[in-house]
């Protein structure tokens, strides 16, 4: 199987998330090597750091005391940044550290 963030993030279901799960460390390393890329825009790296706010500070739309639904908004601001962030992130340049990760390099 190749990895391919943008099929993975598209459609959200079981097998979806099983994939995403297995592909966890890649998708750690693509995220890392985005931000560590300097043709990624300043707007796109910001929506990590408004990510990594909103999951660190203490404000939710759903309280962490509702088990479950508490943490629903976590994963799903979580899910939609991430995607967002990719979205945002030139093609070209996403497709070359996936193919980069994908080699093993």
């Amino acid at each position: 199987m190749s990895l391919s963030p943008f099929l993975l993030l598209r459609r959200p279901g079981l097998s979806r998330c099983l994939q995403l799960v297995a592909y966890l460390p890649s998708f750690l390393k693509l995220f890392l090597r985005l931000v560590g890329d300097p043709r990624v825009s300043l707007k796109s790296k910001l929506v990590l750091a408004g990510i990594s706010a909103y999951v660190i500070l203490p404000t939710d739309f759903l309280p962490d005391i509702l088990l479950g639904f508490g943490q629903l908004d976590d994963l799903l601001v979580v899910y939609l940044g991430l995607k967002l962030f990719l979205r945002l992130c030139p093609r070209d340049v996403v497709q070359e550290h996936v193919k980069s990760i994908a080699a093993g390099h």
